[in-house]
């Protein structure tokens, strides 16, 4: 089994933790009593006890090597070929043949002990996803029919109410119905903050509720809440292997025939042309065999992968494989979509002006009573804005929506109509104080127009607001070198407006879902790798075309299973710390890499010149092994 499966394997949850902990650390005990008997071998041979000193270092190779020539055998039959665990039984057969029983005991217990530390720092890079598969809650308080009763949250299900403690993890994701409380949202969205809740607010299994009891009406089944998507998602990425790590893996294979035949040939041609004897060949050989043996090499990347990806995890940021997080550090360009992207998703009212002779508090308080009938955003946000003044309206006395242009209704025995200038007359609402309305739609707002018998009663403004965060990320983004372009339904007025604001590169305004697909096809052609950001069912496609989808964690599903990386709190500087962090994992596979070699190269060397025996040839092949894994654990590190 390769260190990847290993890391991926999970406790059963009936074992006890004494016996788990020995379970997890069975490699390490066996290297150590490995090591105690070298020790008692060595010891009986200086007092002359060879039998018994060999017995003692037969013993030590068979404790302390079972695993790994297990191992070794076990990947040998499955991948029908040679692999590095084989080179180190090998080595220590040949050492022991040759009388060298002290070396190849040895040999065996470092390669037990760095096998023991590297399943260690391995496990280390697994913490996050095992820490999250803690706290899922196994229980919850069913209500019904007014009692509670405690239940496994596998038999819930949606429309069941919930009673959630002080103290509590959520076990479903639902919505409150009843009460109000503050909950600790970190393991979703990274936020150390508490977020409070009101009845509606939406809360997540495997957050923690702080202060109050609430009801809550279950949403999705155990098996779909956001909790397990992510532990399905870390674990798949966990599982999936970076293009560098396939090739080194590929690249194993060859190089373990390579020194195959690089030993057999080091068996006899010194012995001809060099005078060396039978013994110092053939144990200059198997010195060989150790430290040419790639182990540094194959474990340059994984562990720094692995460690990225749970670095990530714990910041709210979800790669779904190492390809994804490899790529990230040659993006060239980031396209983006504009509502729920860029801006909030939702319009807000920026700006009021009423005719003369007309108070704002009367003119809102009539145009929410029609609107409060419509389903427009823009009408939605309308009454918003009224409730959010405290002004009273009523519903209206008749209405009727005109699709695409407004509404007309009856209001407090008169006659309005709200919409756009075609549906009031574009004439006089272009004429409406001063022509304020083309100043308003210049700088990027949606005009709305209110009409009454008198003619033009006033202009609404809205506008979907950018993030607070967006060009703090953009800035970032810049920093980083990436070429930036916002792709929009929107006109070009509206979009020109959004793109200086927010600082954007450039901007393609009047795009529908496969107008994106198409213009994300040219700039892949331009910029070679391209990522794209957005949150809604209309992403999709383009997700899906770009070489690195990002998706919003509070957009839609779709777009959350077609995207490659996605950003769990909607953090928009996220996806330059993603940016750095493959660039910081690419970095460190480079040293990792250049490293290892360097080491195999002056062992070979000084193997070849007889400076370097085999316990030193050992050390310095295992030293550098447990040396690149613990470069790559850096990346465990914010």
């Amino acid at each position: 089994m390769d260190a990847q499966a290993k890391l991926l394997q999970v406790d059963h949850p009936k074992e006890t933790n004494g016996i788990a902990a020995i379970k997890s650390h069975a490699e390490l005990i066996a290297a150590i009593f490995s090591g105690l008997l070298i020790l008692a071998g060595w010891l009986l041979d200086k007092n002359g006890a060879q039998t018994a000193s060999i017995a003692s270092y037969v013993l030590a190779f068979a404790i302390g090597g079972f695993a790994k020539a297990k191992e070794g055998i076990e990947e040998t039959i499955a991948d029908k070929e040679l692999n590095v665990e084989m080179l180190m039984v090998f080595a220590a057969i040949g050492s022991a043949i040759i009388g060298y029983w002290t070396e190849g005991a040895i040999l065996i217990f470092i390669f037990a002990v760095s096998g023991a530390l590297e399943t260690y720092t391995m496990n280390k890079s697994h913490k996050e996803i095992s820490s999250l598969m803690d706290i899922q809650p196994e229980e919850a308080w069913l209500v019904k029919s007014g009692a509670e009763e405690r239940v496994h949250v596998s038999t819930l299900s949606v429309g069941d109410f919930i009673l959630v403690k002080p103290g509590e993890r959520i076990p479903a994701d639902g919505t409150i119905s009843k009460g109000q409380t503050t909950i600790d949202e970190a393991a979703i969205t990274g936020e150390s903050l508490p977020v409070s809740k009101q009845v509606d607010a939406e809360v997540f299994a495997g957050t923690v509720n702080i202060t109050g009891s609430v009801y809550v009406e279950v949403t999705k089944p155990s098996s779909e809440t956001l909790f397990q998507k992510i532990i399905d998602l870390v674990q798949s990425a966990q599982s999936e292997k970076s293009p560098s790590q396939l090739f080194i893996e590929k690249f194993e294979g060859t190089y373990v025939k390579f020194v195959l035949t690089a030993v057999a040939v080091m068996m006899f041609l010194p012995h001809f042309a060099l005078g060396w004897s039978w013994t110092e060949t053939f144990y200059r050989a198997m010195v060989l065999l150790v430290v040419a043996s790639p182990c540094a090499l194959v474990a340059s990347i994984m562990p720094a992968t692995l460690s990225a990806i749970s670095n990530g995890a714990r910041h709210g940021i979800l790669f779904k494989g190492g390809i994804h997080l490899e790529n990230l550090s040659n993006l060239q360009a980031i396209a983006f979509d504009k509502t729920g992207t860029l801006t909030q998703g939702k319009p807000e009212v920026t700006d009021v002006i009423v005719r003369d002779g007309l108070s704002t508090s009367e003119l809102l308080s009539t145009a929410a009573s029609i609107e409060s009938q419509s389903n427009h955003p823009l009408a939605q946000a309308i009454v918003r804005y009224t409730k959010g003044k405290n002004v009273p309206y009523s519903a209206p006395d008749q209405l009727e929506d005109v699709s695409g242009r407004g509404v007309r209704g009856i209001a407090n025995g008169k006659q309005w109509q709200i919409g756009n200038a075609d549906f009031v007359g574009q004439e006089a609402a272009h004429a409406f104080a001063g022509g304020k309305a083309r100043e308003l739609a210049t700088s990027g707002k949606t005009t709305v127009f209110v009409k009454d018998e008198y003619g033009i009663a006033a202009v609404i403004a809205l506008k979907d607001l950018i993030r607070e965060d967006t060009k703090k990320a953009l800035e970032l983004l810049h920093q980083e070198g990436i070429y930036t372009i916002m792709l929009t339904g929107d006109n070009e007025t509206t979009a020109k407006a959004i793109a200086e604001e927010v600082h954007l590169d450039t901007f393609i305004a009047e795009c529908l879902p496969e107008h994106k697909v198409d213009h994300l096809k040219k700039l892949i052609g331009v910029h070679q790798t391209v990522a794209m950001v957005g949150d809604g069912i209309n992403d999709a496609p383009a997700l899906a075309t770009a070489n690195i989808g990002i998706a919003m964690g509070e957009g839609s599903d779709v777009a959350l299973e077609t995207a490659d990386i996605i950003l769990m709190k909607n953090d928009l500087p996220k996806i330059a710390e993603a940016i750095r962090l493959s660039k910081k994992m690419k970095r460190i596979v480079k040293q990792n890499v250049i490293f290892s070699i360097t080491v195999i190269m002056l062992l070979i060397i000084s193997n070849f010149f007889q400076v370097i025996d085999l316990p030193f040839g050992v050390i310095g092949h295992e030293g550098s092994t447990i040396l690149v894994i613990l470069n790559g654990l850096r990346l465990l590190k914010s």
